[in-house]
């Protein structure tokens, strides 16, 4: 049971040891060590691949806890004979982290800052450290790590210097090989060695860079002639440690750093345990102009000549890109304001310093440049702050933006980091285009123009004859480079898709040479083998992630017939044209489902601590698994066959899916469109149609239904809160936390105590608008209603002194139900016929215009998002249109004019936490808007990811502690650290998480606007 799959999910080309050695290792490792010890084929499954094409499943993984875990899984390994691949955010793209070896992911606990040397301007940091916190506690000394790669909110400092990334300001900074001064790591045989300066070295590392100095003498002649000489060349070993050719010097003074060596070997020569780098000082000011070209070409062509007014990044946004950023909601205002009309591609040209002022003449000085190359108007200058950031997020994301393409079809990493002088940059680039037509691609540019370094990826599908083409492009790719003196590897390493290149870039010789490196450092090969050395052909198929139909065990897709609709997804996208088939005609045996869980590219967007909401439940555990990239991992294997014909609907899917709390953080944040939430319905709906419901779940699920009738004894039901020993018994025999308060009944409801004068019919509803007049449909859920009624009144109240006809549906013996609640516990049929019912209610409405306005974000947006993929038809659409937030509707009218109430001031701080619903439909600036209404308001949005209570998830007994552990991160401390404050928050279950977590009461928008209401 331990390695139940090992063999039988492991690709043909790769060597797994025997299945007692496995066991012999998990046993050991349980044993020896007080890490976290995996090896169920699962979890297993979420470590075999990486932002790349390949997949490769690992021995085992281990998630150390202490630097002696890590050297006693060394020890243990080398005995065993079974190799070890360190691993930090798993984000590398081109397969350096996948292998058959145990995977040992420092990015759990070994994410320390050790030292920081303000005057020195150095840090020594563990390797699991991601560079956003690194530069977050830096940020006060006015100090920052400038390596600043695109994936900062998720790259580790040991997976970056393995990789020797290189960053947007590389041109300014250099790479990571310029900006590490020092590293301490284990060796093959177990030995601590300190790496550095080589006036500094011990015994070891002496022998270590004698040995390097020997080999660097002896191919002083063909490393003059082989080694590219630019700045972006990642790939082998740092063998010129002793012979520059980089046209950056390593260090500033022209000595030799031995730890040098370590940058960029992907973990092959050691295992880092720490790493010493060289800080800069923050730029106190910088301004950008984004230059709008009409032809590709003159972009490439104009990045030779910018240059030279010294920037410290010039980087490339394409058309492709640029379309695709438009058609995200989270990206497209920000992209509209760089643009003048429809560019064919666009240049961020950045310049940096102490002084803002100073600065724009340099703005002036590219205005003029663009003039002189034949493009006046074609600058659009940006000196402020903020719309810079923005700009600079939606670049960051341009590797995901690239991959949200649907199909099969993906844009393929292989030759994406080519870099060549910039004087040749545009023919590079046209005859590369040209080799794309060749083999009927077309290719997505982005990234480094200011280097020479261009992120290109043709379209190719990896089921079928993808394999062949990507050998076909690189092996001209590889033509025009050596035509131009380029490097065939840039910056994203050499991997599984680059290291065979090695050779063809260095020659048999020095090829040698870094093996000679790799005997000397790592003579038994434990570390990370079958890269830099000996490496498997890049178009191996049995190594791919989607293993083609030639591959000798291809990984097929289950036949599925999916709940919710997802033929959006199943399509297929010309490689070309990029234009997508019609829903529903991409072959998918899942209806779509498959391939919606396939967008996910593994980049790990998802691993962010940053502001917003992805993924609350990796924020607290920090484990693979409950992360959406592990989750859509998890899914991914499970629907292609790859975990057993019942993988889909069994336990261990059940405990990958269990903490996603449907925040749906990932629909707006992951930029592939990663929609977990959704897929979690999905799970759920197959998952309790083979396993049953509790009674639990029926409670909650049915709640909209009992919810009338059980309100008329509120005395009774609310024992349970009140009554010592109730709540313990409760939690026994339903599994509601006896530490949690459950929602308090009152008869009162809504339905009960609101005034019918304010009112009017469905007619007379109908007539006002048809007439002009202000008119809106209030939709009153369950819980505002039947829980919190004064909301729903104070709405009613707020939508009347506007002057606004209001009407609210109804149907007989109770109320309305969006279906949410059936929704949580995976009851889609059921879910289906109430917000069908809701919507035939609401149609007449919505067909002539009237706005739908509801209190409970869960719930309205249900309208805007689940009932569309019901099958529910085109009335779920047309209700769609017109659902609208209470704080939506009230900002659109204010802003048109329409709506005229006087408030009073509220005389206190406000402070507003969003919903996670509302932050992932971009409807958090519209409650900033209506609290700027109030006079003298300065509402202060709490930066917060999800609360905890995720509707009944926090409620519940076996996700109490998980939920006060997400309601602890950043929101409870944030309102106990302002007691005076009025705190907002829309959501019901957000309300009551502030209750118990921080005993403070938490007023819906429109119960405040109410309560000021002259």
């Amino acid at each position: 049971m331990l390695i139940e799959s090992a063999h039988a999910l492991q690709p043909a080309g790769t060597a797994l040891p025997p299945n007692d050695i496995c066991e012999a290792l998990a046993r050991r490792l349980r044993a020896e060590t007080e890490g976290e010890v995996m090896f169920d084929a699962a979890s297993r499954g979420r470590y075999a691949t990486d932002a790349s094409i390949y997949q490769i499943q690992p021995v085992g993984v281990l998630v150390p806890k202490t630097e002696r875990d890590i050297a006693t899984a060394i020890d243990i390994a080398r005995e065993l004979k079974v190799p070890i691949l360190a691993r930090g955010g798993g984000t590398s793209q081109c397969g350096q982290t996948t292998g058959a070896a145990l995977v040992i992911d420092n990015s759990k606990h070994f994410r320390r800052v050790l030292d920081i040397d303000v005057q020195a301007r150095t840090a020594t940091v563990e390797p699991g450290l991601v560079l956003d916190h690194l530069n977050a506690q830096l940020k006060p000394h006015g100090l920052w790590y400038p390596v600043d790669v695109s994936t900062s909110a998720q790259a580790t400092l040991g997976g970056m210097a393995g990789n020797n990334s290189c960053g947007s300001r590389s041109i300014a900074y250099g790479n990571m090989v310029h900006n590490v001064l020092g590293a301490s790591a284990w060796l093959s045989d177990g030995e601590l060695v300190d790496f550095g300066p080589v006036s500094t070295l011990g015994s070891r590392a002496t022998d270590i860079a004698n040995h390097v100095r020997q080999l660097a003498a002896q191919h002083r002649g063909e490393i003059a002639t082989r080694w590219p000489k630019v700045l972006r060349r990642v790939a082998g070993y740092n063998l010129d440690i002793f012979d520059n050719q980089n046209e950056k010097p390593y260090t500033t003074d022209g000595t030799v750093n031995l730890a040098h060596l370590l940058v960029g070997a992907e973990g092959t020569l050691a295992y880092t345990r720490s790493l010493t780098l060289r800080l800069s000082e923050v730029p106190r000011a910088k301004v950008l102009g984004i230059v709008n070209f009409p032809t590709f070409h003159a972009a490439m062509d104009s990045a030779q000549h910018i240059v030279k007014l010294a920037p410290t990044a010039v980087e490339l946004v394409d058309r492709t890109m640029i379309e695709l950023s438009l058609t995200n909601p989270a990206f497209r205002s920000t992209v509209e304001t760089a643009l003048i009309g429809k560019p064919a591609a666009i240049l961020l040209v950045e310049f940096s310093g102490n002084d803002k002022a100073a600065l724009l003449p340099r703005l002036k000085q590219l205005v003029e440049l663009m003039g002189d190359l034949g493009l006046p108007g074609s600058v659009v200058q940006m000196a402020d702050d903020a719309p810079q950031k923005n700009l600079w997020d939606v670049r960051k994301a341009g590797l995901n933006i690239m991959m949200s393409l649907k199909g099969d079809g993906k844009p393929v990493s292989f030759i994406e980091d080519c870099a060549v002088p910039l004087e040749h940059l545009a023919e590079y680039t046209d005859g590369l285009t040209e080799v794309f037509a060749k083999y009927g691609s077309r290719g997505t540019w982005y990234a480094h123009a200011s280097v020479g370094t261009l992120h290109v990826r043709p379209i190719l599908d990896m089921r079928t004859d993808g394999g062949a083409k990507m050998r076909a492009i690189a092996e001209e790719a590889s033509e025009l480079v050596r035509k131009y003196k380029g490097a065939f590897s840039g910056e994203h390493g050499d991997g599984l898709c680059r290291g065979e290149w090695i050779e063809w870039q260095f020659g048999p010789a020095i090829n040698e040479a870094f093996r000679a490196i790799k005997n000397k450092l790592d003579p038994i090969n434990l570390f990370n083998p079958g890269k830099i050395i000996d490496p498997p052909r890049m178009d191996d198929g049995a190594l791919f992630r989607f293993s083609p139909s030639t591959a000798p065990r291809p990984y097929k897709r289950i036949s599925l017939t999916p709940i919710l609709d997802w033929s959006a997804w199943n399509v297929q996208a010309d490689p070309v044209t990029e234009v997508t088939t019609a829903p529903g005609t991409g072959g998918d045996t899942t209806g779509g489902f498959a391939k919606a869980v396939e967008m996910c590219n593994n980049n790990g967007h998802c691993r962010k601590f940053d502001a917003g909401t992805m993924c609350p439940s990796y924020r607290v555990t920090r484990d693979e698994q409950h992360l959406t990239r592990g989750r859509a991992n998890t899914l991914r294997l499970a629907v292609s066959g790859q975990l057993g014909p019942d993988a889909f609907t069994s336990a261990a899917m059940h405990d990958t899916m269990d903490l996603c709390v449907g925040c749906k953080g990932c629909k707006r944040d992951c930029p592939t469109g990663v929609d977990m939430a959704k897929m979690k319905i999905e799970f759920l709906a197959h998952y309790k149609a083979r396993h049953g419901h509790t009674i639990k779940d029926r409670l909650v699920a049915h709640l909209p239904e009992y919810a009338h009738f059980a309100s008329r004894w509120p005395g009774l039901l609310n024992l349970r809160n009140t009554v010592p020993g109730a709540a313990w018994l409760g939690e026994k025999l339903l599994g509601f936390s006896a530490k949690r308060s459950l929602p308090a009944w009152r008869r009162d409801t809504f339905w009960r105590a609101r005034d019918a004068a304010v009112f009017a019919s469905r007619d007379d509803t109908l007539a006002a608008a048809g007439a002009g007049r202000k008119a809106a449909v209030l939709f009153v859920d369950t819980f505002n209603g039947t829980f919190e009624s004064e909301n729903a009144l104070a709405a009613a109240r707020v939508l009347k002194a506007a002057g606004y006809t209001l009407h609210t549906v109804e149907k007989a013996g109770g109320h309305h139900c969006c279906g949410r609640t059936y929704l949580a516990s995976g009851m889609v049929a059921e879910a289906k016929a109430k917000a069908g019912a809701l919507i035939d209610a609401l149609l007449p409405f919505a067909e002539a215009g009237i706005a739908i306005v509801g209190l409970e974000p869960s719930c309205l947006l249900t309208l805007r998002d689940e009932t569309l993929v019901m099958g529910l038809g085109d009335k779920a659409f047309t209700v769609s249109k017109q659902a609208l937030m209470f704080e939506e509707f009230v900002a659109r009218e204010a802003k048109a004019g329409r709506f005229e109430i006087v408030l009073k001031p509220a005389g206190k701080p406000i402070l507003l936490h969003g919903h996670c619903h509302q932050k992932a439909f971009g409807a958090v600036t519209p409650i900033l808007d209506v609290l700027k209404l109030i006079p003298g308001a300065r509402p202060e949005l709490i930066e917060s990811s999800c609360c905890g209570m995720a509707g009944s998830f926090g409620y519940e007994a076996s996700h109490y502690a998980v939920s006060m552990q997400m309601a602890e991160a950043s929101l409870l401390p944030a309102v106990r650290k302002n007691p005076d404050a009025i705190v907002v928050a829309d959501g019901t279950s957000c309300r009551h998480q502030i209750a118990d977590g921080a005993q403070r009461k938490a007023l819906h928008v429109a119960h405040l606007l109410d309560t000021l209401l002259a």
